[in-house]
């Protein structure tokens, strides 16, 4: 019997579910055998309702290097002739995509495919050809075998027309590495022309579905090394403080700019006749959520891009954060004329957004590459050891 005066507390929220009320799905920026091997996967599902997961080759890397999961398949893969270190790799991606994709498949049925996706990355050494990105997107979607797979595919100059045409196949897709908001509507603007011709060729468009993966806290740790370079030639205090101002708000302000364009795309009568026709909009997804400047709130990157019909892939570390400490609110929408005027005075102050998500694009390019040549020698080591 409970004493006198005392009453039960409620068990408070987890604010990783609270997500879904605002509309945003959490997904899992990380993949590694033992998730699905010891359930952990599944509970991830059921207690902190995660919707989705995303890969790439540093996750992978990690993976390998750091556990043991994979020795026993890649010493068993040694036999096998006709594989390289490369082709091994390939085969442990996609048994692990394979297997959480049915993990999530729950989730892909009760969303009506929203969600419940696992995404695998076509090469990065692909990025500026796009008749190999095509056909290594099909390859991968072939040979992984379930609906509820994304393939991810840079969104490069090259990439943005395999994309289109992927879609039009019926191939979903996470265009990744997307920093500008040009470069953002040239991608929307390409699944609605693939949804088209998907439409047109008698294709089930409540089957298709895609997301934009836009880079966050990138932009801020690029944007503040430029600015912390004009700071110390600021011929005055007003001008110290004005830099000072857009230390870490321009990110959250790029996001901003970038979900409204989002609305005013998905807004349109070319869509509503899609819609209609049961297609899912090509949803925003938050990537590079963690906080990289450890002055930042280690949550901030997820508390101020929570809105409808977007994504956010959160890292462990910042999922974990997130879990024990995070609160929700619809902040995407909030203080947009802010957010208007942070993108005005960075211009302002002489730094390009252009000249900077262009070199974090080809920074982005190059990085993926050495990370999937080193996973790629990991591999090769691991199997040899």
């Amino acid at each position: 019997m409970q004493p006198t005066g005392i009453v039960d507390t409620p068990k408070a929220t987890n604010p990783l579910k609270e997500l879904l009320n605002y509309g945003q799905s959490v997904w899992y920026d990380y993949i590694r055998r033992d998730l699905i091997e010891t359930g952990e996967l599944k509970r991830l599902i059921d207690e902190d309702g995660l919707r989705g997961m995303t890969s790439n080759p540093t996750i992978f890397e990690k993976a390998i290097v750091e556990s043991r999961y994979y020795a026993d398949l890649l010493k068993s893969l040694d036999q096998r002739t006709d594989l390289d270190a490369g082709g091994r790799y390939e085969v442990l991606a996609i048994r692990d995509i394979q297997d959480a994709a049915d993990v999530l498949r729950p989730v892909y049925e009760s969303s009506k495919h929203r969600d419940g996706y696992v995404s695998l990355e076509v090469s990065p050494l692909l990025a500026r050809d796009t008749k190999a990105t095509l056909n290594e997107a099909r390859r991968l979607w072939k040979a992984v075998g379930r609906d509820n797979l994304m393939v991810k595919v840079p969104g490069t100059a090259e990439g943005i027309p395999a994309f289109q045409q992927l879609i039009s196949e019926g191939i979903n897709i996470n265009v990744t590495l997307l920093f500008a908001q040009e470069v953002y509507e040239k991608v929307a603007e390409a699944y609605i022309a693939g949804v088209e011709q998907l439409a047109a060729n008698g294709g089930d468009l409540p089957r298709i579905a895609s997301v934009a993966s836009f880079f966050i806290s990138r932009i801020d740790s690029a944007v503040d090394a430029l600015l912390t370079a004009r700071l110390k030639t600021a011929k005055s205090d007003a001008e110290k403080n004005e830099l000072q101002s857009l230390m870490g708000k321009v990110a959250i302000a790029n996001g901003k700019q970038t979900y409204q364009r989002y609305l005013k795309i998905f807004g349109t009568d070319r869509w509503k006749r899609l819609a209609a026709k049961g297609a899912h909009t090509q949803r925003v997804l938050w990537a590079s959520t963690s906080t990289k400047n450890p002055q930042y709130s280690d949550v901030m990157y997820v508390e101020e891009l929570i809105g409808a019909d977007t994504v956010d892939t959160i890292p462990p570390a910042t999922f974990d954060a997130f879990r024990d400490h995070g609160h929700p609110r619809a902040s995407l929408a909030e203080n947009i004329a802010a957010a208007d005027e942070t993108m005005r005075k960075i211009e302002k102050a002489g730094i390009s957004m252009k000249e900077v998500t262009d070199k974090l694009t080809d920074d982005g390019v190059r990085l993926f590459a050495e990370a999937f040549d080193k996973l790629v020698k990991a591999v090769d080591k691991t199997s040899k050891s």
